[in-house]
């Protein structure tokens, strides 16, 4: 029998892609199943992109390219940059990797020696701590619930620091809860990154287009702190603003040392980002800021009526998001109930009854943050209004959580 490194006996699976498992799996019996695991956009990719990634094939771009990317694609994010957030950064100081998650597991890996610890705050994107274990890190968590509107404090953040600390990794607007930290707030949370140079700053910014404020941008914590610039790692990718999961494509920029080491090490692991991905990235890039903004106005609309819907369901309380495409979900007032003979005790027993018995699949969060509050997240505006809409049982369910019939 082979036996498997420590490493791999303490990897944990991805409870998401475990959820969208099961979720096909109850649709391949033939449930009508409302699935909100997975965060992806239910438009296309954008015609600009998907154009340039049939033109890739046609034409041949399709051999290897360098392992941080090409060129052109790396000028192309240097100018999206300085356009957007108004910060200079040379081709050398990016690299284009297969999905910013990678870029993430690649920026922990060269920035992580044993023992290094990670602060992250709750409630954070699933795979952030199991990232840190694998560049055989320590993440410290720190609980960051409703007093603090799910965002780390500067006070949170000064006791969460120590001599172990080797990076702060956080998202806005963030998953799983549409929050996002204002330009107050993030000065606040670089005064105390000033007092500790070893720190370095890990930005994912997957879902800074996506924001409802009427901004072009979320507000970012270089805008108000560009000292910090020389330790801090930007991360974003296609997947969400241009709805390119599938085509695996993301980016870092950051100070050239970092984003060297994170290049050569992506060059003996994955090698290098698909070419036909990349050159459908600098289309989108291109030609995508119409569609963007069509996006946004989608997702306002939606937002607004997944609300008022979400607040016609008996107890749950809604956190109305800044950005992104989820709701976070208070169900405290639901916990200690019963249905058909179970208890309802976490807010992953309440997951669990919504996908076994009515057949919605969502994500459960109470493994991943504050033991004191249970919420759970809705993936995806493109469902809210039907996990809210019409009348409600005696359960306080809504109507599309009823038990749907087999197909035929």
């Amino acid at each position: 029998m082979i036996q498997l490194s420590k490493r791999a006996q303490n990897l944990k699976p991805s409870p998401t892609l475990f959820l969208v498992a099961k979720a096909k799996e109850l649709a391949a019996q033939g449930h009508d199943v409302i699935s909100l695991t997975v965060g992806e956009p239910d438009w296309p990719t954008f015609k600009g992109a998907s154009d340039a990634g049939i033109e890739a094939i046609q034409k041949g771009i399709t051999k290897y390219t360098p392992a941080n990317g090409t060129v052109e694609l790396r000028k192309s994010i240097s100018e999206k940059l300085k356009s957007e957030l108004g910060f200079e950064y040379s081709p050398k100081e990016i690299t284009v990797a297969s999905g910013a998650k990678y870029i993430i597991f690649s920026a922990l890996q060269m920035i992580c020696s044993p023992g290094d610890e990670v602060v992250i705050a709750t409630p954070y994107w699933v795979s952030y701590p199991a990232m840190v274990e694998l560049a055989d890190g320590v993440p410290h968590i720190v609980e960051c619930g409703e007093m603090e509107n799910f965002k780390i404090t500067p006070e949170k953040l000064e006791a969460a620091i120590n001599a172990k600390t080797k990076g702060f990794l956080f998202c806005s607007p963030s998953n799983p809860t549409g929050l996002q930290y204002s330009a107050d707030e993030l000065k606040a949370l670089a005064e105390v990154l000033r007092k500790h140079p070893q720190v370095v700053i890990i930005s994912d910014d997957i879902y800074n287009r996506l924001v409802f404020d009427g901004a072009r941008v979320a507000p970012h914590i270089l805008t108000v702190a560009p000292d910090l610039k020389d330790r801090t790692v930007l991360v974003n990718g296609g997947s969400k603003a241009y709805s390119m999961t599938g085509w695996r494509i993301g980016w870092a920029s950051g100070p050239e040392r970092l984003i060297t080491a994170m290049a050569d090490y992506q060059s003996q692991s994955t090698g290098s980002p698909s070419s036909i991905s990349q050159h459908a990235l600098l289309a989108a890039i291109k030609t995508s800021e119409a569609d963007i903004k069509g996006v946004v106005d989608k997702l306002v609309a939606r937002k607004n009526s997944g609300l008022k819907e979400l607040e016609t369901v008996p107890g749950f309380k809604t956190a109305e998001p800044q950005g992104a495409f989820y709701f976070w979900v208070d169900i405290r007032a639901h916990l200690g109930k019963s249905y058909q003979d179970r208890v309802i005790r976490t807010s992953k027993d309440f997951c669990d009854v919504l996908l076994e018995k009515f057949f919605c699949g969502d994500r459960s969060r109470s493994r991943m943050w504050n033991r004191r509050v249970h919420a759970f997240k809705l993936c995806g505006f493109r469902r809210d209004h039907e996990a809210g809409s019409g009348p409600h049982e005696r359960s306080g369910q809504p109507a599309c959580l009823r038990p749907k019939k087999k197909r035929p």
